[in-house]
């Protein structure tokens, strides 16, 4: 999508005729290198957190945690995320160059499926998250015999499916464009056109609001059940999974906002103002996404000072972990730490001084001494 808020940019750039009613200190904020220069910040810290970030959560979800349904979202989500940051390098090298494309007719294809697939498999593992929670907090019984990790699997692979064909019209109409002596990778129409106006709408539909009335519908039925749910780790993993959602809200909602805001500018000098100004760091904001979800997955992880102190790895494997596992690992650890400490007990007595007693009820270590 950053495409689009380029092509916004040379229209703009090309028509200054637009802004000539509009106050004369315009031009110095209008000065498209300070954007580029956020832009091109913003997109550095992505592409350098993104990959290792969503990398790790890819590595612990794969191999060092036992699948279950929650790891299977959490894995997908972190691929579509780990796919997409890799490639912000030839959105740097483009914005770099002023907006020239060196890489040819199929990378600019490549690049802009790579750029709205993640946006559609995003939200709709999103919206299949949610309604897994909704389903796992009224269903108990139900969902624990039924959503199993192959099903899962199952779902993740219909979801790429279905984010694929979606990213298909965005695909197909990119192509090579020449503007003067740069070379742009753009739209086969014109920005104005009703086909660009129908890829708005399109986006905003299938690749927002409609998920975005799953998630906020599955939260209100979770939200309703949930006052009656008292274990921490349940809180815990909702936690978690509505950060990351709206940690998606607040990053996408001002850009699709703000293209709305484009189709309906209708040469207003105000609006063009906003849309020139706020399509690129909207963008910024929008991309920035990618990179936050390994971030919060140990944020939001409790007792995170005392975590921090472990492997980061374990964090990730408590965060993806689930519930009942939970509480089989804390019963483990508080039987390790009992057990520990009988062992430094029983090390401080001299042989034939007395002997000892070992009780154990669950995971409660009870230790007798006699002498």
């Amino acid at each position: 999508m950053i495409f689009i808020a380029i092509e916004n940019r040379m229209e703009m750039e090309n028509s200054t005729m637009v802004y000539s009613d509009v106050t004369t200190g315009m031009d110095s904020v209008l000065d498209t290198r300070h954007l580029d220069i956020i832009s091109l910040v913003v997109y550095c810290v992505a592409f350098v957190l993104g990959p290792i970030g969503n990398g790790l959560v890819i590595y612990v979800t794969s191999c060092r945690i036992k699948k279950t349904v929650n790891s299977v979202w959490f894995l997908n989500l972190a691929l579509a995320d780990f796919l997409f940051t890799s490639f912000l390098l030839l959105y740097i090298i483009n914005i770099a160059r002023g907006y020239d494309w060196p890489f040819g007719d199929i990378l600019c294809k490549l690049n802009s499926m790579v750029n709205v697939l993640n946006m559609f498999a995003s939200i709709f593992l999103l919206a299949a998250i949610s309604l897994d929670r909704c389903v796992s907090t009224w269903v108990v019984v139900w969902a624990h015999n039924k959503c199993t990790p192959g099903r899962a699997e199952v779902i993740c692979v219909g979801i790429w499916l279905a984010s694929l064909v979606c990213s298909l019209p965005f695909t197909i109409f990119r192509q090579i464009m020449h503007y003067g002596n740069r070379t742009m990778c753009s739209y086969s129409f014109s920005h104005d056109s009703s086909t660009y106006r129908n890829l708005v709408v399109f986006r905003f539909l299938l690749g927002f609001l409609i998920p975005f009335l799953v998630i906020i519908g599955s939260y209100i039925a979770i939200w309703i059940r949930a006052r009656r749910l008292q274990r921490g780790t349940t809180r815990r993993s909702l936690r978690i999974i509505v950060s990351v959602v709206l940690a998606f809200f607040i990053c996408w909602m001002p850009f699709h906002v703000l293209q709305f805001l484009d189709i309906m500018t209708n040469g207003s000098p105000g609006l063009n103002l906003v849309v020139h100004i706020g399509i690129p760091l909207s963008t910024s904001l929008a991309f920035l996404n990618s990179c936050l979800n390994p971030i919060l997955y140990v944020f939001m992880c409790d007792e995170f000072q005392k975590k921090l102190r472990q492997s980061v790895l374990l964090v990730f494997e408590n965060a993806f972990a689930e519930d009942h596992g939970m509480n089989f690992v804390s019963s483990t650890r508080s039987l390790s730490s009992h057990l520990s400490r009988f062992s430094r007990k029983s090390e401080s007595l001299a042989p034939g001084e007395g002997h000892l007693h070992l009780t154990a009820d669950q995971s409660d270590v009870k230790v007798e001494t006699e002498v």
